[in-house]
């Protein structure tokens, strides 16, 4: 089927319009829509038919008119500090799983632990008007906390709680974390705890300070055995930190890491230079990414509910964005610590 050029539904522009689509599947403007967005509810012929007409048309959605035209977008945007992490990688493919069958476009920022790119971020994307927006932990500049009030658009916040804000999260405790790693090292014997962090992100800190907390309540802190960098967190990293601390205080009988990466450098260096663990020195990290199972000792780690996290903040969102109430804003899915060879 051929269509006219003088079409007066095509675009001043001369690309092919949604109704072009959908006169050419045969098939309504709205059907053609929720087809192309991929609506769980139009039948998979009829998706096949307008993804056909589409493809001969060389039609390509166009988020902003789409936005104009309904007065909101169909986009919900997630905010990330990482996507080298794998845990936020995690979250990301449950936030897909939810809301796409539903017809939403995940717009996906990473802000690079910056506040102010996040910033930047957040006021870009609002001009877009989405549905609704997944943020990661509550740690912002006061520009963008203003931002995102005044916008009155649906939010949702991953990785921590708060439950005392009337914020609708879904995340766990930091800090009860922190507090998890120096109890488990602590009833294995150890007396010289140390814990390192590295990105210093809000989260990172917070789960310091619940070591730190534990150690207290046990007479077991040393200011000297915290190492804190700002550097971005890494295998390579983990390993130079590690034998640095044990070179300044070689009698730490244990460590606790902030990320699993870290975690991972220290056993590295420890089996090239001959160094026993756990019988010299346990290692704990958090996350439990997938390689913490396989490192040698396979490493005792605190498992983290990153894809349950995601579903459901994006099933939190779903409810928002039909204009009902959450009966539950704060949902505290907790942790598990993965006791294994490394402790």
């Amino acid at each position: 089927m051929t269509v006219p050029k003088n079409d007066k539904n095509t675009r001043t522009t001369g690309r092919p319009t949604l109704n072009e689509v959908a006169r050419l599947a045969g098939v309504s403007p709205i059907t053609a829509s929720r087809a192309l967005r991929g609506v769980s509810t139009v039948a998979v012929e009829l998706v096949e038919k307008v993804r056909q007409a589409a493809v001969e048309l060389n039609y390509v959605v166009n988020p902003a008119a789409r936005a104009l035209a309904s007065a909101q977008s169909h986009s919900v945007v997630v905010l990330v500090p990482s996507l080298s992490n794998l845990l936020f990688i995690d979250t990301l493919e449950a936030i897909h799983r939810v809301l796409r069958p539903k017809g939403f476009e995940v717009v996906i920022g990473n802000y690079h632990y910056s506040r102010d790119e996040e910033e930047n971020l957040l006021r870009n994307y609002m001009a877009y008007q989405p549905r609704g927006l997944l943020l990661t932990g509550f740690d912002r500049t006061e520009s963008a906390r203003r931002m995102i009030e005044a916008s009155n658009i649906p939010c949702v916040y991953m990785m921590e709680l708060d439950p005392g804000a009337g914020l609708n999260c879904v995340g766990f405790s930091q800090l009860k974390a922190g507090e998890t790693a120096a109890e488990h090292l602590v009833s294995r014997g150890r007396k010289r705890l140390a814990y390192i962090g590295a990105q210093l992100d809000q989260r990172t800190l917070l789960r310091g300070e619940g070591f730190r907390r534990a150690l207290q309540k046990a007479g077991l802190y040393d200011p000297d055995l915290e190492v804190l960098t700002p550097r971005p967190s890494s295998v390579g990293l983990g390993g130079e930190l590690f034998l640095q601390l044990l070179a300044s205080h070689p009698d730490v009988d244990a460590i606790f890491f902030g990320n699993d990466d870290l975690a991972h450098g220290a056993l590295l260096e420890a089996l090239r230079n001959g160094i026993k663990v756990p019988e010299q020195v346990s290692i704990l990290g958090f996350n439990d990414l997938p390689a913490s199972a396989h490192m040698v000792p396979r490493l005792s780690s605190i498992s983290t509910p990153r894809e349950a996290i995601g579903r459901r903040a994006a099933e939190q969102m779903l409810t928002l964005m039909a204009g009902n109430r959450i009966a539950q804003p704060v949902v505290d899915l907790g942790f598990e610590l993965k006791v294994r060879e490394s402790t």
